[in-house]
């Protein structure tokens, strides 16, 4: 029975390949390799789901920063030279430069933000290069790209403007960006900067804009020091659980966010859920989602909390369908994560199957081949696609569940 559910699997993805431009072509050398296991544990149990690539993967990339699939159904790459706005077909249409761009997303008014640097000039004699967030629109579109607003470190921090530049915040980055659903700009922020005794806010910090750019706090309570189940340290990417596809209803609406920190040594967790805490006698805080500590081993075999489980995660996304699903990629081990919103690694198994827990399909390796990866930075989630930015290889590579070919 196993050996037949293979086989219909691979004659739908070949039927797939030859009729939708989407799916590549089977005259691909990599496609017999499409079933190879490819696991990141040899001893999980035997799967009898998993991911296969979707082929030819799209190449020619320097320098890969970050991918994200925006509201308006379009697919942005960031790179060396800034970001690249594609179909869902791979075709580019154009390309936006920037100056060292780090990372991408979109709201819901469709509007593009990019975390990227400028030269700034203070009193015409000295130029530094200061972390910045540009605000652009009708990215899509066949006509000129609008740039509606430019958010510069450290004048888009109240606590900051009255300092001015000075040379620790040349050093300063922001290294993640993700959107509300009510157009609230998180912006995470990392920098040498942390003292907790100033009045200035710690250069480790989230930090909120309104949909009109007004900075309008930052997530008090985390950790800009020390890496626990609430911290900000060396943290390299921001998720909120508002994602495409554009929906009237449906869209969530929480506050929460995900962040991924790639300390040296790893942190004992480097993927946290923060949740907002609102108390009528404090006010606004953050602070850590306890509830993943508790695991139901009746359901998975691996979590999202489990100890030391990522080395240096480099993004994290979270699909924007029923599922919810969480994707992390990790550089160091070269390998993409999924999880479910309870934490716990994998999908649920298929009525057929004699399993109760659920199917790990995790997977990864170095290397270059269709299950393998060199240094991915950058996860994506979008009709039931997963897109990875592979560093390393210079590809954005894409998968689908086998359960999801139709």
């Amino acid at each position: 029975m196993q050996g037949k559910r293979w086989f219909i699997a691979i004659a739908a993805l070949v039927v797939l390949a030859g009729c939708d431009k989407m799916w590549g072509t089977i005259d691909d050398p990599t496609v017999d390799e499409i079933f190879e296991e490819g696991r990141i544990d040899p001893t999980a149990v035997p799967q009898t789901i998993g991911y296969v690539p979707i082929l030819p993967f799209w190449e020619g990339f320097e320098d890969l920063q970050d991918i994200f699939i925006g509201y308006d159904e379009m697919v942005y790459v960031v790179d060396k030279k800034g970001v690249h706005v594609l179909d869902l077909t791979g075709k580019e249409h154009r390309l936006i430069p920037f100056t060292d761009a780090t990372d991408v997303t979109q709201d819901r008014r469709l509007h593009l933000y990019v975390a990227a640097r400028i030269a700034y000039s203070v009193n015409d004699s000295e130029t530094y290069s200061l972390p910045a967030i540009f605000r652009l629109s009708h990215t899509a579109g066949a006509g000129s790209v609008v740039w509606e607003d430019t958010l510069i470190h450290p004048f888009a921090d109240p606590s900051r403007r009255l300092i001015g530049v000075r040379a620790s915040d040349t050093a300063a980055r922001f290294t993640g960006l993700a959107c509300r659903a009510d157009n609230v700009l998180y912006a995470l922020r990392q920098g040498p900067i942390n003292n907790l005794a100033s009045t200035a806010w710690p250069d480790n910090a989230v930090l909120f804009f309104s949909a009109e750019g007004e900075n309008t706090g930052y997530a008090f309570g985390l950790n800009p020091i020390f890496p626990d189940l609430k911290s900000v340290v060396n943290a390299t990417a921001i998720a909120g659980f508002a994602a495409p596809p554009q929906r009237i209803y449906g869209i969530p609406e929480t506050h929460d966010f995900l962040i991924t920190q790639a300390t040296q040594p790893p942190a004992e967790f480097a993927t946290l859920w923060i949740r907002e805490v609102v108390d009528p006698n404090v006010g606004v805080s953050y602070e850590e989602n306890a509830s993943l500590l508790q695991k139901d081993y009746s359901k998975g075999r691996r979590f999202l909390y489990d100890p030391f489980r990522f080395s240096a995660p480099a993004d994290v996304c979270v699909a924007g369908d029923k599922t919810g699903y969480i994707f992390v990629v990790d550089r160091d081990r070269d390998s993409v994560y999924q999880f479910t919103q309870k934490g716990i690694e994998g999908v649920p198994p298929l009525p057929a199957m004699n399993e109760t827990r659920h199917i790990i399909v995790s997977f990864g390796g170095h290397g270059a081949g269709p299950f393998q990866f060199d240094q991915p930075v950058g996860v994506a989630y979008y009709d039931k696609t997963l897109y990875v930015a592979d560093r390393g290889n210079r590809r954005i590579a894409r998968f689908r569940l086998n359960t999801d070919i139709e």
